[in-house]
């Protein structure tokens, strides 16, 4: 599997886990009601989810994550 392959994945995964988990809370702790829920869910998601992209370097495909919550790039393998 190529790297380009395997951001796009781990970009779908992040946010799934984010936006099922935001969807759960809001629908049973707050008072929104129809497409509120899944809106406000949507922006929670992105938000925090991590991103993942592929850089072409000299060395070959590179890919990297940027997170809220981790300082700046970190390269994965």
């Amino acid at each position: 599997m190529n790297k380009k392959t395997k951001a796009f994945i781990y970009n779908f995964l992040g946010f799934a886990v984010f936006f099922f988990t935001a969807r759960y809370l809001i629908g049973n702790y707050t008072n929104l009601e129809g497409w509120w829920i899944p809106l406000t869910a949507f922006v929670v998601g992105t938000i925090l989810a991590p991103k993942f992209q592929t850089v072409s370097t000299r060395e070959g495909e590179k890919l990297f994550m940027k997170w809220i919550f981790v300082k700046g790039l970190k390269e994965l393998k």
